[in-house]
């Protein structure tokens, strides 16, 4: 049994401290989840955190920092009215803050009421008391909206929010290049990023002061013809340079580690830079630095390391972008450490854009839980007070390790990749880079060299095509822009055949499927696969985990 408020004699009549609140919102989400029957894996998914942080929010040694992450999972767990009042008084008490106000929902056309499944009454009283808590305590700006479908997790971070009308950049859909043969993507993309490409620096520089610039040169050329802008990724010492440390996973012989000789560093960035010339539009400093695999050297050197490759590459091309290196692992407490010595070391200031690596914790997993990740990197930035755009640059390194998706769901995740970063604008988030083009033997293929695109290749060219010329201007899911909370939407204004600007929505879910109204001034639904259907303001769509686009005028 929990104790209840009233057992505690508290019911605004005594007040927690922050400790005794922090113990107590343990005890109460320990309690709900030993109830429930759920292992902290499988709660965890459901309320899309690992289940190591749920772990940490249930023995006290950590405290949720957003009060709709505790109303989730005391959801998932079936937890009462009165239940949900004493942990929203536990997490006062112990964060000293009041429930965060929703962000301002989108202004469009109010949709129509859609049929309601009937619960039982005591669920019925239940989501009813939940409803009025977060109405109360999250202050919705917009009605609600009786969803066909039953309410599921919305991920941490996924803010709606709205903005004067910015064009999308075509470079937001990049690829990483899994290639060293020169031929490109047949499928529309607006970027690539060199590795795993026979590019990185001991395959460039094998013998001190000896250069084999044949593959980058192929690679060069070859997005040159297709006007791609190209990141440049460095890793990969040669063992030359580092004869002692620890080796990288590759058969190259490379080193995890910084040159002995910073010199060596310089000289080979130097050489790079001036062989490339314009043809590289962008460097990424070091490949996931904060993995051993790949880094195993002080903060201190990586910092010195950017400091330089920052100052040579910018004296030869006062247009290239430079990211600082990239870090991984963005679910663990220690990546953002990492983050914040690189921070306090100096690293950023050297930089034009950070980089990060965005992927699912499970390559099953939603899209959508990326943005707890790009939320928690937010913060942390805000931290270590920097506020550079985010590059995406790729995956985790065992990706190669699981089974392939299901063709359908390859197909829906891959487009959804992308709108995720779309819908990370707000957190700064600037370029996203697919990992990979090129690779067959990855879980979600887009294109195998030599082989015709997959449909995931496909729908993210129909993707891109959607968007060529398009401006967006808002972002939101669920209730805070009136639709069920299962469905995901991102507001466009599109020219249509005249040039006349007209609006646009992409709506999808993250699970399951829910029916909503098109809208007022609605007159075309399209599909990924080239179809489409005149529509008018009484139809509705069915929206699933494959998103559609609605356009009105």
């Amino acid at each position: 049994m929990l104790v209840r408020e009233s057992e505690q004699g508290v019911m605004g009549v005594e007040a927690l401290d922050g400790t005794r609140g922090a113990k107590e919102l343990a005890a109460v989400l320990a309690e709900l989840k030993r109830r429930s029957g759920l292992s902290y894996q499988e709660l965890g998914r459901q309320v899309f955190i690992s289940s190591s942080t749920l772990h940490r929010y249930c023995n006290g040694k950590g405290v949720p920092a957003d009060y709709d992450l505790v109303v989730r999972i005391a959801k998932e767990c079936g937890a009462d009215a009165d239940e949900l009042n004493q942990l929203l008084r536990c997490w006062r008490a112990a964060t000293g803050q009041e429930p965060a106000p929703a962000s301002e929902p989108t202004r469009g056309p109010a949709p129509a009421r859609a049929p309601v499944r009937r619960q039982p009454l005591g669920t019925r009283f239940v989501l009813a008391a939940v409803m009025a808590l977060v109405v109360l305590c999250t202050a919705v700006a917009s009605a609600p909206y009786e969803a066909a479908t039953a309410a599921v997790p919305v991920p941490v971070g996924a803010t709606s929010w709205a903005q004067t009308p910015k064009p999308v950049d075509p470079e937001l859909f990049g690829v990483t290049m899994n290639s060293s043969s020169g031929a490109m993507p047949s499928f529309r993309t607006g970027a690539l990023r060199l590795w795993d490409s026979q590019t990185r620096w001991a395959q460039l520089e094998p013998v001190r002061g000896e250069y084999d610039w044949s593959t980058l040169d192929r690679l060069l050329d070859g997005a040159e013809r297709e006007g791609l802008p190209t990141l440049f990724v460095f890793g990969g010492t040669p063992a030359w340079a580092a004869p002692d440390a620890r080796k990288a996973a590759y058969p190259d012989g490379s080193r995890a580690a910084p040159p002995d000789d910073l010199d060596d560093w310089d000289a080979f960035v130097r050489a790079l830079v001036r062989q490339a010339g314009a043809r590289i539009d962008a460097y990424e400093l070091w490949v996931m630095a904060n993995h051993e695999h790949h880094y195993n050297g002080s903060v201190r050197t990586l910092v010195e390391m950017t400091r330089r490759a920052s100052r040579i590459i910018r004296e030869a091309d006062a247009d290239a972008t430079v990211v600082c290196p990239s870090i991984t692992e963005l679910w663990k407490a220690e990546a953002h450490e990492y983050l914040l010595r690189f921070a306090e070391s100096g690293g950023y200031q050297y930089c034009d854009a950070a980089g990060i690596k965005l992927y699912q914790r499970q390559v099953t997993d939603p899209p959508e839980t990326m943005l707890e990740a790009v939320h928690d990197v937010d913060r942390t930035f805000q931290r270590a007070g920097y506020h550079l755009p985010l590059w995406s640059t790729g995956t985790t390194q065992t990706v190669t390790l699981n089974d392939p998706l299901e063709e359908e769901t390859a197909a829906n995740h891959a487009v959804r990749f992308y709108l995720t970063g779309l819908y990370a604008r707000n957190r700064n988030l600037a370029r996203m880079y697919f990992y990979a083009w090129g690779n067959g033997k990855i879980p979600l293929v887009l294109q195998a060299e030599g082989q015709p695109p997959t449909k995931a290749g496909l729908f993210v060219a129909r993707l891109q095509q959607w968007l060529a010329h398009a401006d967006v201007r808002s972002c939101g899911h669920g209730l805070q822009i009136a639709l069920p909370e299962n469905v995901w939407q991102c507001e466009f204004l599109i020219p249509d055949e005249q040039g006349t600007l007209r609006t646009a929505r992409i709506r999808w879910t993250h699970t399951g499927t829910a029916d909503t109204p098109v809208g007022a001034g609605a007159r075309t639904v399209e599909y990924l696969d080239g179809t489409a259907r005149e529509v008018d303001d009484r139809d509705t769509e069915h929206i699933t985990e494959r998103p559609v686009l609605i356009r009105y005028g």
